[in-house]
C-alpha cells in the first residue's frame, strides 16, 4: 500500500526545492525588505573558539530549536543576566525574531551598538539593522548601513550580501570579482546572462562553483559551443557535466581538456556508457600507457577486462591489477576465478586461495566467505558455516558483511550448543559494530532491554532533543550563525568560504552535510554525511574514525526533524516514536514534499488512495487531505503503522514488512517461510527490497535508540569502546 520511493525521483524534487531556495534571493532591490529580507538575515557570533564543551555552556544555543514564542521570555532573561557572550547572542536572536514579525523598531533597540559588542557577527548586525530600516521604509538609512559593511568589512562574506542588496552595476561587478562562490553572486550572473548569454567568463564561474545547482546544464551546453575555451576550462565544463550525470557530454569536454588520469578514465567510461566500445578501449589503453601507476589505471584495467569479447583475453589485464594494485586485487581475482572455472579448475582454486590468504582483507574475500557460509548453513552444516564466517568480522571490519557474519556466528554456535561461544560472538558484534542492525539483534538476543520484534512498539523511551553540532570546518562566524539557527546566512557564509567542493576534506564534507540538513535538504545532507565512511586514503580514514567516535556525527547521520509532530502522533497511536522516526528516515529521508514514482507522498510515503481509505475512520474530510503537510502526513502514516501492527499481533518486523510489501505478501510468507526463528524469517524474505527494508528500518530504530535515549546509550557504551555515549543532559 505504501511504496518505497525511488532515489532518482527524489533527487529531481530536491533540485526543485533548492531552486526555490535560490529563487528567494532573486528579488529586485526595492523588494528586498519584503521577500528577500526574510531569507537573507544575519545572526550571532562570539570571539571564543566554539567547541562541543563551550557550546554546551551556552543557554542560548539550547533554545534555538524552540519557536520564537517559546524562547522569547527565556532570551529576555538571558539578555539581562547571563555572560556577555550570551547576552549578545540573546539580543541578536530576539532582534531577528522581532524582524520576522515586522517589529522593526523594537529590533533596532536591541541591535543598537551590538556591532561593537559582538564583533564576530558585526557585519551581520549592520545588515540586520538595514533590514529593520527597510521595513520602516527608511531606505536611505538601510543603504548607509550596507555601505558601512562594505567599508568596514570588505573581505567578509557578509559583504557579498551587501553588494547584492545594493544592486548597482559597479557593486555587482565587485561581487563577481571577489565572491564568485557566493550564491547571491550566482544570481547576479544569471540575471546578466539573461540579458546577454554570450559571456563565457560568467558561465565559467557557474560551472566551477554552482555546478550542483538547478539549471546548470543549459549553461554548460552554451559553453560547449565556445571554441575558445582553454584546456583547463574544458576540465571545469567536463566535471560539471559529470557531476550532473551527463556522461556523454562530459566525455566530449574532457577530450578537449588536460590529459590527467581522472580525465582519461572518465573519457573511457563515458564512451563505454554511451555504447562506443572502440573509443572506450582506446581511452582506457591510453590511460594505462600514459599513467601506468595512477589509481585510476587500476579501474581502467578492470574495465578493459570487462570489455574483452573473448573472456580469456581479460586475464592479462586482471593479472596487471593483481600485480600492481593490491587494493583492487580482490576484484580482479574474483573475475579471474570466474574465467578459470570454465578452463582450468586447478588454476581457479589457486586464485581462490590467493584471494582468501594474501587478499583476505578485501571486500571480495568477505563476500566469498559469506557465500560459502550461507551454503553450509543451508545444508545445516553449522560448524562449517561458523568456520567460514568467523574470519570476516576480524579480517574485514569495515565490510558491510562484518556485523552480519559476526551475529550469525553466534546463531550457528547456539545451534551447535556452544552457548559461551555464542555469547562472545554477540558481545563482539555489539562491541565492534554498534551502529548495525545486527548489533540490535545481538543486544536483544543477549537479553538487554532494547526491544525485540514483538516488543518495540510498546516501548516508550526517554528521548533527548536533537542539538546541532559545532561544524568541523569553516570560520567562527559560520559556526556561530549555524548554532544560532541562522540558516540562510550560515549557508551563504559557508558557500563563500567553501572553495574545495570537488575534493573536500573530511571536516569540510561533514560541514557541507550539516548545511544541507539546515536548509531542509535532508536527503542530500544524510547522503553527504554517510558517504564519509567511503573515504579511501589512510589519512582520511583516520580522520573519519576520529569523527565517527563522536555522538554528534551519528546524530547528524540520523537527524531528528519533526520531533514534536512525531512524538504527538506516536503518543496518540501508542507507537514507539523512535520506530516512527526510523520508518520515516527510510521512506523519505525527512523530505515533506517528496513524491515517489508509485505516487506515494511525503514523510511517511502515504499513497493518496490509502489516505482516502483512512480519512473517514479518523473523521477527516477526504477532499481536504494535504499529504505534503508534515503534521497531516504523520497523522495518516502513524494510523496506518498502528493498523499494520494490529494485523500482526504487534510484531514490528511483520508490521514493517507489510508497510512495504502489503499484507497479501506477508500473509503468504507466513505460510511458506520458517517461523521458528524470526531472524531466519527475515533472511528468508524473498523480496530483496522488503528484506533490506525491514533491516534498514529496524537498524534505523536501533540507531535512534542508542543516539537519543540515554539509558540505551549508556548500556551500549558498557559493551563497546567505539560507541559514543550521550553527554549528560
Amino acid at each position: 500500500m505504501l511504496k518505497k520511493l525511488q532515489t532518482k525521483h527524489i533527487s529531481l524534487i530536491v533540485g526543485a526545492g533548492l531552486c526555490a531556495f535560490l529563487a528567494g534571493a532573486v528579488v529586485s532591490a526595492p523588494e528586498i525588505g519584503k521577500s528577500l529580507g526574510q531569507w537573507l538575515k544575519p545572526r550571532n557570533t562570539e570571539p571564543e573558539k566554539l567547541s562541543e564543551e563551550t557550546k554546551a555552556k551556552s543557554p542560548v544555543f539550547a533554545l534555538v530549536s524552540q519557536s520564537p514564542q517559546e524562547r522569547g521570555a527565556k532570551l529576555e532573561a538571558i539578555k539581562e543576566k547571563s555572560t556577555l557572550a550570551d547576552r549578545n547572542r540573546a539580543r541578536y536572536l530576539l532582534a531577528s525574531d522581532l524582524i520576522e514579525r515586522k517589529q522593526a523598531q523594537s529590533a533596532l533597540s536591541l541591535l543598537e551598538g551590538l556591532d561593537k559588542d559582538y564583533p564576530l557577527l558585526a557585519p551581520y548586525v549592520l545588515l540586520k539593522q538595514a533590514q529593520a530600516h527597510d521595513i520602516l521604509g527608511e531606505e536611505g538609512k538601510a543603504s548607509d548601513l550596507r555601505q558601512k559593511v562594505l567599508k568596514e568589512y570588505p573581505k567578509e562574506p557578509a559583504a557579498a550580501k551587501a553588494l547584492y542588496l545594493i544592486g548597482l552595476k559597479e557593486y555587482q561587478d565587485k561581487a563577481l570579482a571577489e565572491f564568485p562562490s557566493n550564491p547571491l553572486t550566482w544570481e547576479i550572473i544569471r540575471k546578466q546572462l539573461q540579458a546577454n548569454p554570450n559571456q563565457p567568463q560568467l558561465q565559467l564561474i557557474l560551472a566551477k562553483y554552482a555546478y550542483d545547482q538547478p539549471g546548470i546544464v543549459p549553461v554548460l551546453d552554451q559553453m560547449a559551443n565556445n571554441p575558445t575555451l582553454k584546456p583547463e576550462e574544458w576540465d571545469i565544463v567536463g566535471t560539471a557535466y559529470w557531476e550532473n550525470n551527463e556522461f556523454g557530454k562530459a566525455t566530449i569536454a574532457y577530450a578537449k581538456g588536460t590529459k590527467t588520469p581522472r580525465n582519461l578514465y572518465r573519457i573511457g567510461r563515458g564512451w563505454q556508457v554511451s555504447g562506443k566500445r572502440a573509443e572506450a578501449i582506446n581511452a582506457y589503453q591510453q590511460l594505462v600507457k600514459t599513467f601506468p601507476d595512477a589509481k585510476e589505471t587500476s579501474t581502467g584495467l578492470l574495465r578493459l577486462a570487462e570489455m574483452a569479447t573473448v573472456r580469456k583475453d581479460a586475464l592479462p589485464y586482471l593479472d596487471q591489477v593483481i600485480t600492481k594494485f593490491p587494493n583492487k586485487a580482490g576484484t580482479a581475482l574474483v573475475e579471474k576465478v570466474k574465467i578459470l572455472q570454465a578452463q582450468d579448475q586447478k588454476a581457479a582454486s589457486e586464485a581462490t586461495k590467493l584471494l582468501l590468504t594474501k587478499y583476505g582483507n578485501s571486500e571480495e574475500a568477505a563476500e566469498y566467505r559469506w557465500k560459502i557460509a550461507q551454503q553450509k548453513a543451508k545444508a545445516k552444516d553449522y560448524k562449517a558455516a561458523w568456520q567460514w564466517a568467523e574470519p570476516i568480522a576480524k579480517n574485514n571490519p569495515n565490510s558491510i558483511l562484518a556485523p552480519r557474519a559476526s551475529f550469525w556466528v553466534g546463531k550457528w554456535a547456539t545451534k551447535l550448543g556452544k552457548k559461551e561461544e555464542a555469547k562472545q560472538a554477540y558481545e563482539y558484534t555489539l562491541s565492534n559494530f554498534p551502529h548495525s542492525y545486527y548489533s540490535w539483534r545481538a543486544a536483544a538476543t543477549l537479553g538487554l532491554n532494547v526491544g525485540n520484534f514483538n516488543s518495540v512498539r510498546q516501548m516508550n523511551p526517554n528521548v533527548v532533543p536533537y542539538q546541532r553540532p559545532v561544524p568541523t570546518a569553516g570560520s567562527e562566524t559560520l559556526k556561530e550563525l549555524y548554532l544560532l539557527g541562522q540558516d540562510r546566512d550560515a549557508w551563504l557564509q559557508w558557500q563563500t568560504e567553501f572553495q574545495n567542493k570537488m575534493q573536500p576534506t573530511v571536516a569540510e564534507q561533514f560541514t557541507e552535510g550539516l548545511m544541507q540538513l539546515a536548509k531542509g535538504e535532508n536527503i542530500l545532507g544524510i547522503d553527504t554525511i554517510s558517504k564519509l565512511e567511503d573515504r579511501e586514503t589512510p589519512e582520511e580514514q583516520a580522520q573519519f574514525k576520529t569523527l565517527s567516535q563522536q555522538v554528534t556525527y551519528w546524530q547528524a547521520r540520523y537527524p531528528f526533524p519533526f520531533q514534536k509532530e512525531i512524538e504527538q502522533w506516536s503518543e496518540k497511536r501508542q507507537l514507539n516514536p523512535l520506530l516512527v522516526t526510523a520508518l520515516m528516515r527510510q521512506e523519505s529521508h525527512f523530505e515533506p514534499k517528496v513524491h515517489s514514482t508509485a505516487g506515494a507522498v511525503g514523510l511517511m510515503q502515504v499513497l493518496p488512495s490509502t489516505a482516502k481509505w483512512i480519512a473517514p475512520q479518523i473523521q477527516v474530510d477526504s477532499k481536504k487531505i494535504d499529504l505534503e503537510d508534515p503534521n497531516e502526513n504523520i497523522m495518516f502514516g502513524t494510523w496506518y503503522l498502528d493498523h499494520t501492527h494490529q494485523q500482526y499481533g504487534n510484531n514490528s518486523m511483520l508490521a514493517i514488512a507489510s508497510y512495504n510489501a502489503g499484507p497479501g505478501n506477508v500473509s503468504k510468507w507466513l505460510q511458506t517461510l520458517p517461523k521458528g526463528d524470526p531472524d531466519e524469517f527475515v533472511e528468508s524474505i524473498p523480496f530483496d527490497e522488503t528484506k533490506n527494508y525491514v533491516r534498514q528500518v529496524l537498524g534505523n530504530y536501533w540507531n535512534y535508540t542508542r543516539l537519543y535515549n540515554p539509558e540505551i546509550s549508556q548500556l551500549v557504551a558498557k559493551y563497546s569502546t567505539v560507541h559514543p555515549e550521550l553527554p549528560v543532559q
